[in-house]
């Protein structure tokens, strides 16, 4: 036990003098490393230290070297630029003794005209005075200054020109005149021989003839409601009385009563006459009156060969086909206008299409005459203004009544073919144009009271029947109304025996079933 002891002891010392050998040993070979290695060091920064010497030499000669290449290429150029410089001095100073020799040759030419210009005024001088002793010798032989021989060499010129000349404008005036009263007549003679537009007398009545005498009945409908619809939806009064398979219609407005005849006469086709039927009726109707507008007012500008008329003034011109003054239908008035103008405008020289377009359009206003206040020359005025007609067209219309002076061949021209068309025997009458002025004024009174929508004078001017606006006229107010156009009526208008006022005042009330 004591042995084993002994020998663990020996164990550990032993250990322990291993380790500290080892130590030493380690130390001692780390500081011959680092020895060593700061040695090595120490060579590769003096290895460095001659390579960047080296290359600081090289540099620096580098350096020299382009310092020397540049300075020698300055010089270079400076020797260049002395050497143009004196060039371009060599060349100022020849300009310099150039342009010394042009201003000595310039001097002596001065020189020269300033003696011939001297010899000038002497000559001028001379023959002043040669000039001044001949006038006074012609003074001296014919007793007057020179001032005084002008004036009466003048006045003697001037009283045998003007003689010659009144004698002259005289006999132009009468050969003129002569000349143009025979050249005019000849004109409107030949005028109105290829132009014989026909003349249309209108009534305010159309005719419907009936397959049968039983179908008044359906018309009349049960307790009047067909024929009041009908009259209420077109304004116009249906005449029904003995007069065998035969209708009246009768109302002053032409459409209307065209739009009535044609309805009615759809409906006596098909044979179906109820309020609604008639309104479906009347409407279709309307449309074909609104086609056949468009069309006259398309057939009247072929037929007179004016093109480029706005839609609008075309649908004008189709209106007037309903529309007539004194008794002669407008549209056929304004085609032989157009006509007339253009064969006095050929004869004469002038823009015939210029002349048929002033013609076809001087009457325009009619069209809308009834609708707008004012009279039609000045309407004529502003719609063909609103649709860009060309100034003289506008002069042309505004004076073809005297309202304006014509300023223009084309107004003088417009004029007369009015005044052939209107003058014509037979071409007008004043009863229906003083009858279709009542009847307008009558709806016209009527239309002038609010809440009015509607209103048509009937039965040849005896009766006016209104329709108002339920919305905005009551049942009294209605009452109150009727009293009021009726006096109305009584103050403005002049008329035979008595007229009707009636107001109609209807709720209607739609729905669809789906």
């Amino acid at each position: 036990m004591q042995s084993y002891t002994s020998w663990m002891v020996l164990l550990i010392i032993g250990i322990i003098v291993a380790f500290l050998a080892g130590y030493l040993l380690r130390k001692y070979l780390a500081e011959a490393k680092i020895a060593s290695a700061e040695a090595e060091s120490r060579k590769i920064v003096e290895e460095a230290q001659k390579v960047a010497e080296a290359k600081k030499r090289e540099a620096i000669l580098e350096a020299k070297e382009e310092v020397l290449k540049l300075r020698n290429e300055m010089e270079r150029e400076n020797k260049d630029r002395r050497s143009e410089l004196q060039r371009l001095e060599r060349r100022l100073v020849q300009k310099e003794e150039t342009l010394d020799r042009k201003i000595e040759g310039i001097e002596r030419k001065e020189e020269t005209l300033n003696r011939k210009e001297a010899e000038i005024d002497q000559i001028k001088t001379s023959l002043q005075e040669v000039y001044q002793q001949q006038v006074g010798e012609l003074e001296r032989i014919s007793g007057f200054t020179s001032e005084q021989a002008r004036q009466q060499l003048l006045s003697d010129v001037e009283k045998e020109v003007q003689h010659e000349a009144a004698l002259m404008i005289k006999e132009i005036e009468n050969k003129a005149r002569e000349e143009g009263e025979k050249k005019a007549r000849e004109i409107i003679s030949l005028a109105i021989q290829r132009c014989a537009a026909d003349h249309v007398t209108e009534t305010t009545v159309a005719v419907i003839p009936l397959p049968s005498d039983e179908m008044k009945g359906r018309i009349i409908g049960r307790e009047g409601r067909n024929i009041r619809a009908f009259e209420t939806l077109t304004g116009i009064d249906l005449i029904i009385d003995d007069t065998p398979e035969a209708v009246i219609l009768s109302g002053f407005d032409p459409i209307r009563r065209e739009i009535a005849r044609i309805a009615l006469e759809k409906l006596i086709v098909d044979g179906r006459i109820h309020p609604a039927r008639i309104e479906e009726m009347v409407e279709k109707a309307r449309k074909e009156v609104e086609n056949e507008i468009r069309e006259a007012g398309e057939q009247a500008t072929f037929e007179t060969g004016v093109h480029g008329l706005h839609p609008e003034l075309i649908n004008l011109l189709g209106r007037l086909k309903f529309r007539t003054s004194y008794g002669q239908n407008v549209l056929k008035h304004s085609i032989e206008v157009a006509h007339l103008a253009g064969l006095m405008a050929a004869e004469l020289g002038v823009d015939v299409q210029t002349a048929k377009r002033a013609g076809l359009l001087h009457d325009i206003g009619k069209a809308v005459d009834h609708e707008v206040e004012g009279p039609h020359v000045t309407i004529g005025v502003d719609l063909a203004r609103k649709y860009r007609e060309h100034g003289e067209i506008l002069h042309a219309i505004a004076a073809h009544h005297g309202d304006e002076e014509p300023k223009t061949i084309i107004a003088v021209l417009i004029q007369a073919a009015d005044a052939i068309s209107a003058a014509r025997p037979g071409a007008r009458r004043e009863t229906l144009e003083a009858y279709i002025k009542r009847l307008q004024k009558l709806e016209d009174i009527a239309n002038s009271f609010e809440g009015v929508d509607k209103c048509y004078a009937i039965q040849a001017g005896r009766e006016i029947r209104i329709m108002v606006k339920p919305d905005k006229v009551d049942d009294l107010a209605a009452v109150r109304l009727v009293r009021e156009i009726a006096k109305r009526i009584e103050t403005e208008l002049d008329y035979p025996g008595q007229i009707k006022v009636t107001i109609i005042r209807e709720t209607r009330v739609v729905d669809y079933a789906k």
